[in-house]
């Protein structure tokens, strides 16, 4: 195990550079899964507007896990009136450094490659030691890394690629003895029909399959089948298009739905010298597939506990033999016969927990209970922080009493407005945010009141 570091961020230093107080330029490259899915052959996807320019400025997530030393690339400037809250209640905040432009359907890496300004600075950094941190590192990341001088903190896109697929999580799994739903890994058509047809037993039998992109996040490229017909139907199309194309390979694991009682997220740190720390376990929420939030505790057993800490030794040690070194995150359940699958996929960049571990850190006691979550929003004009802060009151975090809503992340609420030039209409928005009480029923007050004041008071279609 590697020694203990003062923080979170810290031992995340000292893991991917051996010197934990290297400065990091953060970048928060969210669902970096479809740079790395561009070659390969999976199901169909789709995505809107609206949701992929919400998902482009989860970017501001990472101010609250960098460092006072560190820089934090943003697409645009936080709201004022969010930062002087968040110095308020004592966070000490990273150096923000901004894009020259933002375009709403553009990653914040892509927005980087295209801002000389914003790589001049980086430059600058590069010569201070500083290395890059994105959300996970890709082709784009490489790119900024060789037009800024910026160190990767992150080992090659190769590796962070091949350790991030479905299959290798399946596999590795496997290898290590670690109990796995049932299930099939796919990488040409042929063994995609055959597994179908395994799989259609299962299904005709009153099971669930879940088809899944071997780089789908967040609901994208999965299809939940409960009708044999409907497998026949996915092979039928996959062949088709690979006899159009000539191309017969294919990315996906065919996976049996096991009886869920709880969805856990757990997480380490692989050290380039091959030491592994356990950071945590979290109860994960989920809604058909899709992330929603976690909750802090996970409610699981010592016994549970014990078998995720010694997987985490496992897959880590595994993960740095295959070149791997930063934070893992992994997806498991416990079921409702008192199991443990331990490894339903490996997820070798930052976590949607990654995020909230400096918030938790600063203001989380032996006592405190958290939840973190989104809030959906539909408005009909942009809305500022100081008018948010106005209407939630004293359901905002308070550093004296020690609960409340933190808010994590507010340019998703406005990210999706329409632009100047743009007719008005009511649009979607998303506020983030980690709520802390000193039990459960203070915890599910809290956070029922604040979905009825957001409702009510922000919400004006």
């Amino acid at each position: 195990m590697s020694p203990p570091h003062p923080t979170f961020l810290d031992g995340v230093k000292s893991a991917c550079t051996g010197d934990a107080g290297t400065p990091f330029v953060l970048i928060g490259n969210f669902e970096v899964e479809d740079e790395w899915a561009r070659d390969e052959v999976g199901l169909p996807t789709v995505g809107g507007r609206a949701s992929t320019a919400i998902v482009n400025r989860m970017d501001e997530f990472a101010v609250l896990l960098a460092g006072p030393g560190d820089h934090v690339v943003l697409k645009s400037a936080p709201d004022p009136d969010y930062l002087a809250w968040l110095a308020a209640i004592g966070i000490d905040l990273p150096t923000i450094l901004l894009t020259d432009r933002s375009d709403p359907a553009a990653t914040v890496s892509e927005d980087a490659l295209r801002s000389p300004n914003l790589q001049a600075a980086l430059r600058e950094l590069a010569g201070t030691g500083a290395h890059l941190l994105p959300h996970g590192q890709s082709a784009l990341e490489d790119q900024l890394c060789a037009s800024t001088g910026l160190a990767p903190a992150l080992p090659p896109v190769p590796v962070v690629k091949a350790v991030n697929s479905k299959i290798y999580s399946r596999r590795v799994a496997k290898e290590l003895g670690l109990p796995l739903a049932t299930g099939w890994e796919c990488e040409t058509v042929a063994e995609f029909a055959a597994a179908a047809t395994e799989a259609a037993v299962s299904v005709a039998a009153g099971r669930k399959v879940g088809v899944k992109d071997a780089y789908g996040v967040s609901g994208k490229g999965i299809v939940v089948v409960e009708d044999p017909r409907r497998l026949d139907q996915l092979v039928r199309m996959v062949a088709r298009r690979a006899d159009k194309t000539g191309d017969q390979r294919i990315s996906l694991v065919l996976e049996e739905w096991a009886d869920k009682a709880l969805d856990l997220n757990y997480h380490f740190t692989v050290g380039r010298d091959g030491s592994v720390r356990f950071d945590f376990v979290k109860e994960a929420l989920t809604e058909n597939g899709v992330h929603k939030g976690h909750r802090i505790p996970a409610r699981i057993s010592a016994a549970h506990a014990a078998q995720l800490m010694d997987a985490a030794d496992r897959l880590g040690a595994r993960l740095h033999a295959d070149g791997f070194h930063g934070v893992v995150g992994v997806d498991a359940i416990t079921t409702t016969d008192g199991g443990l699958l331990p490894v339903l996929e490996i997820n070798a960049r930052n976590n949607m927990s990654t995020y909230q571990t400096a918030l938790q850190e600063r203001f989380m006691g032996p006592d405190t209970v958290a939840l973190a979550r989104q809030y959906d929003l539909s408005l009909t004009a942009p809305v500022g922080f100081a008018a948010l802060r106005d209407q939630l009151g004293d359901l905002l975090f308070d550093p004296a009493r020690g609960t409340g809503l933190l808010v994590n992340n507010f340019a998703t609420v406005n990210a999706a407005a329409p632009g100047p030039d743009d007719d008005p209409r009511p649009f979607a928005g998303r506020l983030y945010g980690l709520l802390l009480a000193r039990s459960e029923q203070e915890l599910t007050d809290l956070d029922t009141a604040v979905v009825a004041t957001v409702r009510k008071e922000t919400v004006n279609v």
